[in-house]
């Protein structure tokens, strides 16, 4: 029988319940004597999304998709699907949502430990058509037709930073591969080398014979341990392939590739930083210019590109630049995978073409809200990025559409919120993320940043003024224009976004003392319903300040004076007796 892959995916995204069933499926094909038949395979997209775990069975008559997959059927399911190629209905997944996969035109279809399915799928091709066919220049070309921009943030054309760096006048050049994915709730990167490693070394390859560089790094956070074990895998095999090394493929192109492992600092995003980390030294941006593509990794000229961008390269070279650019807008071509979370029905990565809307985004592709709220806003490019008001979901979603709303495309998160979020909490959230991870190199960002989210404390607290908005405003202002890097540049992005598109809710902070979506809890005054208590007293047990007295004859009351805005009277009353205002 030929080899079986069962891939599996938790859709619920629980890092402990997917391992505990790549387990089962490991001890089940062994019982039935098929662990030489099969092979389980950990994916971290599979194309769809909340549907429990998620079984894709390949390498049969049939390629069976089950969803809401629980441990009493994987026995069944490997004793008929997997030795006898039997459909179980009642298991099987029959719609998925409509995508373009470019970037994860793999994820969930290849085994990412395995070479040989990926060049199966035309891997490395691409790389063999660059080094016997085409010209440095003529790669370079190509990439300027396909229109290709940076996915890591900025969204810099391609083409001209590695123009730039071959131009560069040096002996020695170097690549770099940023996998320093730090953004709140987003996971494409661990997405796409979790699940097809090999496009990503292909594409670092085909830029360093680009640039003129034959070393190449791969910088990848710590705390993605199965990317970094399958991207070793992978270097490995391309070695052992001779798609690294010494004369690739037969050709004068030499190129060799290590892994730096990213202790978590998100700064390390921003390539000066991340170059200072390779180098062994602290962390922190430094002024620009020069440019990394000038003077980048050891003095020497270096092209930084990230994940996704990377991945898009092998399709382009082989399909074409006229087939990428007729993709997307007029300014941003290809497709943007992103990290649909929040308040939403399906979440997960979605890869979709630019230009797509985001209420397309939300309701096609993500089911729309998982409660009966309304969509209050779609917050993008995380930290960095703004915060987008529900009148602008039709808003085609490419880098020019997101800038004019006071938003970045950024590296791919994207959060839909409800109205029971809070627009100044959310703006604290991401700032504090901000504070925490700066450097503190620079002055504008290490106070600038501090002070703005001390004002937004005592706002959120009931203390603010209205002029503390205007101050809001000036130090963003000077964070913006005096910021050494990105970080310090783009943080106060969420707070000026919602200052813009909900200035009324700042205005109930500070005047009417009052927070609508009752997130802050200083603003919060928790009262009993005399007419739904049954007073049972589990409040009053339960208050941890003893604010709650009374006795069953005459009821119970919450004192305002001692009342800590805790919450736990309100989760622990099983009769909505307790009320927040």
């Amino acid at each position: 029988m030929e080899q079986k892959l069962i891939f599996i995916k938790d859709t619920d995204n629980s890092q402990d319940r997917i391992n505990d069933f790549y387990a089962f499926f490991l001890n089940a094909l062994k019982e039935n004597k098929l662990d030489q038949a099969a092979q389980v395979v950990r994916v971290a997209d599979i194309g769809i999304y909340d549907k429990g775990l998620v079984v894709k069975i390949s390498g049969g008559a049939n390629e069976i998709i089950y969803a809401f997959v629980q441990e009493a059927n994987i026995n069944d399911i490997v004793c008929r699907s997997v030795k006898e190629d039997k459909i179980i209905p009642e298991l099987l997944f029959k719609d998925s949502p409509k995508q373009l996969r470019i970037v994860l035109r793999n994820c969930g279809q290849i085994d990412p430990e395995n070479i040989d399915e990926y060049i199966a799928c035309d891997g490395y091709q691409a790389l063999e058509k660059v080094v016997n066919q085409l010209t440095p220049e003529q790669v370079i070309e190509e990439l300027k037709k396909s229109g290709l921009r940076g996915r890591g943030g900025a969204g810099f054309p391609t083409w001209l930073k590695w123009n730039l760096t071959r131009q560069a006048k040096d002996i020695q050049k170097y690549v770099i591969c940023n996998a320093d994915e730090g953004d709140p709730g987003a996971y494409m990167d661990r997405g796409v080398l979790e699940g097809d490693p090999h496009s990503v070394i292909e594409g670092l390859a085909i830029a360093g014979y680009a640039i003129g560089a034959n070393k190449g790094y791969f910088y990848v956070r710590a705390e993605y341990p199965l990317a970094v074990e399958r991207v070793e895998k992978a270097i490995k095999q391309a070695y052992d392939r001779g798609l690294l090394g010494k004369n690739i493929l037969g050709s004068d192109f030499n190129f060799d590739i290590d892994i730096r492992l990213g202790a978590g600092a998100f700064v390390c995003g921003e390539e000066t930083a991340l170059i200072a980390s390779i180098e062994g030294r602290r962390g922190t941006p430094r002024p620009r210019p020069p440019y990394p593509s000038i003077k980048g990794l050891w003095d020497r000229p270096t092209a930084i590109n990230n994940v996704e961008t990377l991945a898009n390269i092998a399709v382009i070279i082989l399909k074409g630049a006229s087939w990428y650019s007729a993709i997307g807008t007029e300014k941003s071509k290809g497709t943007k995978v992103f990290a649909l979370t929040g308040k939403v029905k399906n979440s997960g990565l979605v890869e979709v073409p630019m230009g797509i809307t985001l209420r397309e985004i939300v309701f096609d592709i993500g089911g729309g809200m998982i409660s009966d709220k309304e969509i209050k806003a779609v917050q993008t490019g995380g930290p960095s990025g703004g915060v987008i008001p529900k009148e602008f979901l039709d808003t085609p979603v490419d880098y020019e559409n997101l800038q004019k709303l006071g938003s970045i495309m950024g590296s791919g998160g994207m959060i839909v919120m409800d109205e029971s979020d809070c627009m100044v909490d959310i703006a604290k959230f991401y700032l504090g993320f901000c504070v925490d991870e700066s450097c503190g190199k620079c002055v504008p960002c290490r106070i600038g940043g501090y002070q703005m989210l001390s004002v937004l404390g005592a706002i959120s607290e009931g203390q603010g003024k209205l002029e503390d908005l205007d101050k809001l405003q000036r130090i963003a202002l000077a964070m913006q224009k005096a910021s050494l890097c990105a970080l310090g540049q783009t943080a106060p992005n969420p707070v000026v976004s919602t200052l813009k598109y909900f200035a009324q809710e700042y205005h109930d902070h500070i005047v009417n003392k009052k927070c609508r979506s009752h997130k802050c809890k200083h603003l919060l005054n928790y009262s009993i319903n005399q007419d739904k208590c049954k007073r049972c007293k589990v409040c009053a047990i339960n208050c941890p300040v003893k604010a709650i007295t009374g006795d069953k004859e005459k009821g119970f009351f919450i004192d305002p004076k001692i009342c800590v805005r805790c919450g736990k009277c309100f989760d622990v009353c099983k009769f909505n007796a307790i009320a927040k205002e």
